[in-house]
């Protein structure tokens, strides 16, 4: 199948280009520059893969969400909180409908050069704070492109089902180098080790078994892990 891959520049959405390249055209892949404070850093990654691998690349500029939009994600907002993102406090980093938004535009942008599916790396860790990441939203939003689109666009998640830790296993399988690769909310010089997304990653390595390649910080203990 033709695809267009959402590719970050994050651990999710690298390893899921790569998963992508196994089974898939990618005909593209498209970022987006919403006004994140990580975004500068997450997106070069973006470029660098797919450069690397010889896909068309574009970055797509959303910046009414961070004139619009309240989120501590945004430059527009608070601090990034420190924490679990089991914790109440995280949901400061929600934008809201961000998937959405960036998925009707991926669905216009795949029917416009003849692809068949979009790819997102939607995974099963994000659920608990993310409304858009959940799988029944994924299931409503795969239809709507579907009904949407002459072409049928098809919403691809094969991560849906996956935790972190299990991306992380997949891509070493892979032979994805994680150190080229950002998660950092607060989009600093190195990651600060102490954000959500920051214990998240650190987590999946220690869970995964696998050695982690990211300078941080901080390494404060992390949260006690069931």
């Amino acid at each position: 199948m033709k695809v267009c891959v959402l590719l970050s520049g994050g651990m999710d959405s690298v390893t899921v280009l790569y998963e992508a390249l196994r089974t898939h055209e990618v005909a593209a892949c498209l970022s987006f520059h919403y006004g994140a404070k990580h975004n500068v850093r997450e997106i070069l990654f973006a470029k660098l893969h797919a450069e690397r691998n010889g896909i068309v690349h574009h970055t797509v500029t959303l910046d009414f969400m961070d004139r619009l939009f309240k989120s501590d994600l945004l430059r527009s907002g608070g601090a990034i909180p420190d924490g679990h993102y089991a914790e109440e406090s995280m949901k400061q980093t929600v934008v809201p409908f961000r998937n959405g938004i960036m998925l009707a535009i991926a669905a216009g942008y795949a029917e416009s050069i003849h692809a068949e599916g979009v790819v997102i790396a939607a995974h099963s860790g994000d659920h608990a704070i993310y409304p858009d990441c959940r799988e029944l939203f994924m299931q409503a939003m795969g239809e709507a492109m579907g009904q949407g689109t002459y072409a049928r666009i098809q919403l691809l998640r094969p991560f849906i089902a996956m935790d972190k830790t299990a991306i992380a296993r997949r891509g070493a399988e892979l032979g994805i180098d994680f150190a080229e690769t950002w998660s950092c909310y607060k989009g600093g010089e190195i990651h600060c080790g102490t954000c959500g997304t920051c214990v998240e990653r650190r987590e999946a390595f220690l869970l995964a078994g696998l050695p982690d390649p990211t300078a941080y910080e901080q390494t404060p203990a992390l949260p006690r892990m069931s």
